[in-house]
């Protein structure tokens, strides 16, 4: 059963462990948040967050299409694709993968999504298009691959990674059909675990689509990530979903939840 670790939040997000801390946002409050302290106050709806390799705090804020590295401009996005930004992953070699809704969210009419890189000198440019509401990203431990979760497709899919940085042999990694695939994270086997918000459980597949373990709960689940001292605690974003029109109305139903897993995490972020 899974341990309650924090409650009132609006809607939590980003799941990181970093510095021997969890970090995750509360898109609704506005907050940035690694445990009880929050970091960072941002207007944005929605915005992700990760490190660069010289330890800067690397944050997209989503409606302004812009990066911050430190609280700083790093890079304009929105000459890549018009706002809503969403997800970000930086690798191992300081490359900042974001993606994009690719139509107005929420309220606008569905159209296709995509991922751009930005590189360690600013330069940036769309590396795939064509993602069904592209939202949590992964790199794998040895660099070599990209997955990211569609949510409005049911499937993971996955890209190879070039010495530039480029995206490349586009497949599906697993195909999760009758899930909307949210945020995500790698174990040191290979599996993927998403979140899963209609469905509300988080999901341990590998690749091919077999499923190994699922954490039921009883609101959805909308990202998760493994940390802790030994690497092995899923900790899982959680709330109440009655709709984007609802958000932010009534009391937070919000929680940060954590389960055992059986394998630590590995890869970025």
């Amino acid at each position: 059963m899974a341990e309650v670790l924090w409650t009132g939040i609006a809607l939590g997000e980003s799941p990181r462990w970093h510095d021997r801390r969890l970090w995750f946002s509360d898109w609704v409050a506005g907050e940035l948040r690694a445990g009880d302290d929050v970091v960072m106050r941002l207007s944005s709806f929605p915005f992700s967050f990760d490190w660069l390799p010289d330890g800067r705090l690397l944050v997209v804020s989503g409606r302004e299409a812009v990066l911050l590295a430190g609280g700083e401009p790093y890079a304009e996005l929105g000459a890549i694709a018009a706002p809503p930004w969403n997800e970000l992953v930086v690798d191992g070699r300081g490359n900042a993968y974001v993606n994009y809704a690719g139509f107005e969210f929420p309220g606008g009419e569905f159209a296709p999504g995509g991922v751009a890189i930005v590189r360690p000198d600013g330069s940036g440019e769309r590396v795939a298009d064509g993602l069904a509401f592209p939202n949590g990203m992964a790199v794998t431990a040895d660099g070599s691959t990209l997955i990211v979760a569609e949510s409005y497709a049911g499937r993971l899919t996955a890209f190879a990674i070039g010495e530039d940085g480029s995206l490349s042999e586009r497949r599906v990694w697993a195909a999760v059909d009758g899930s909307a695939p949210d945020g995500i994270c790698i174990d040191a086997s290979g599996a993927v675990w998403y979140a899963d918000v209609p469905n509300r459980r988080c999901v341990r597949v590998r690749e091919g689509g077999e499923v190994l373990d699922v954490v039921e709960l009883d609101r959805g689940g909308f990202a998760c990530m493994l940390g802790g001292e030994d690497g092995r605690t899923l900790f899982i974003m959680a709330a109440e979903w009655g709709g984007i029109g609802n958000v932010g109305a009534g009391e937070p139903t919000g929680q940060v939840l954590a389960v055992q897993a059986p394998e630590p995490g590995a890869g970025w972020p």
